[in-house]
């Protein structure tokens, strides 16, 4: 989920295996035999294709029963998401922590834990009806209003203790996924602090511990701007990238030059796969629905002022990120961000957000979900025949 975050860092991703060499610094998966770092993409292997997915907001406060995951107001959410072509969803449950310097996480998030945990079991009993996957990605809210990439216990005590508490609940959830069924399972959102240092081998043991209760695929959600830094993508079987990538640096930028940032997107991206041997979904992506949304893509739309509608604008972007990276092998899909529970409920976002619910946008995915990834396989001879390529996004 984009939040204000620092700029400074490349658009590079990369990234080292999570260990030390003996200096603190994350060493290399070079530094590591072959035989470790097989290129196999679970979802190839399962016939599961790619992953056309779309992010739902819950709706979890007290005062709007009735609209949140499981309700039937859920149930024409997920009906929406299968008109649009998605096969996947992915549902996000929040976990709270005080500040920046946590000892451990509140399951308590607006309602009880419990009563939350009923309604995401319902949620993915739903959409499993509905022939849904899902992809489940427990975040942390910070209540000062920070941003969680930038957590920060202090002194190696305090990160241990800190360690303790993240570990009891993602491993909460990741029960809670085996018990339900749910189909992949992310083991953090955008934790800079911890997996970009000499501290992330404590995350490696958080994945392990999940690892013993969940039994299936694990990814985690790096931040666009710090994935080259991200030193666990050993540990799982994805590479997890919030995909808020700038396709430009100028204003009014043209479709032709959206789709050249869309493509250096791609080259970018596609180093990260190569280094690693593991293909990568983009579990969160998105643009809001203004001027220039390509530009900082990242900026939250509540804090947006004298904002100029534009949904001419949010498609274009769109089409010029998905059209760069879905006839690559190894990219395994995308998760847009983002519908909410209840589709009739307008308080959640404002028009200019990131939602592509009825704007010009929806065609966009409609086009791009129909279209053949590299990442569902080889074609049967003749569908090209009768289904678009990537480069036909947008032509409606």
């Amino acid at each position: 989920m984009p939040e204000p975050r620092r700029l400074g860092g490349s658009l590079l991703l990369a990234a080292a295996f999570v260990t030390s060499n003996g200096a603190g610094d994350p060493a290399g998966p070079e530094a590591f035999p072959k035989a470790a770092l097989q290129h196999e993409n679970v979802f190839h292997e399962r016939g599961l294709g790619a992953l056309r997915g779309v992010t739902i907001g819950p709706i979890e406060s007290s005062l709007h029963r009735d609209r949140g995951y499981g309700s039937k107001a859920f149930l024409r959410t997920l009906d929406e998401v299968q008109r649009l072509g998605a096969s996947w969803i992915s549902l996000t449950p929040f976990g709270r922590v005080a500040d920046l310097s946590p000892t451990g996480v509140a399951m308590t998030f607006e309602a009880p834990y419990t009563e939350n945990r009923r309604a995401l079991s319902r949620a993915v009993a739903q959409a499993h009806a509905a022939g849904l996957k899902v992809l489940l990605v427990p975040h942390l809210w910070v209540e000062t209003g920070a941003w969680r990439g930038e957590i920060d216990p202090g002194s190696p005590a305090a990160w241990e203790r800190w360690a303790r508490g993240y570990t009891a609940f993602v491993r909460e959830w990741a029960a809670f996924a085996q018990e339900s069924g749910v189909d992949l399972l992310a083991v953090g959102v955008e934790l800079r602090s911890w997996v970009t240092n000499g501290f992330a081998p404590s995350f490696s043991d958080v994945v392990r511990e999940v690892r013993s209760v969940y039994g299936g695929p694990l990814t985690y959600a790096a931040n666009w701007d710090d994935a080259e830094d991200t030193v666990i993508w050993g540990e799982l079987d994805l590479i997890g990238v919030n995909a808020f990538f700038p396709l430009t640096e100028t204003e009014n930028a043209t479709p032709a030059e959206l789709a050249k940032g869309g493509r250096a997107v791609a080259e970018r991206v596609r180093a990260l796969a190569e280094r690693w041997h593991k293909p990568v979904v983009f579990t969160e992506f998105g643009y809001t629905t203004r001027k220039d949304p390509a530009l900082r893509p990242w900026e939250w739309p509540d804090h947006m002022k004298n904002v100029v509608v534009d949904q001419v604008a949010q498609a274009d972007a769109y089409s010029a990120l998905l059209a760069g990276v879905i006839e690559e092998p190894w990219f395994a899909g995308a998760f847009v961000w983002r519908l909410y529970s209840d589709p009739d409920d307008m308080s959640q976002e404002s028009e200019w957000g990131f939602s592509p619910r009825g704007k010009l946008a929806e065609l966009v995915l409609r086009d791009a979900f129909a279209a053949h990834w590299a990442a569902d396989g080889k074609r049967p001879l003749g569908t090209s025949l009768v289904r678009y390529t990537a480069e036909r996004i947008g032509i409606y």
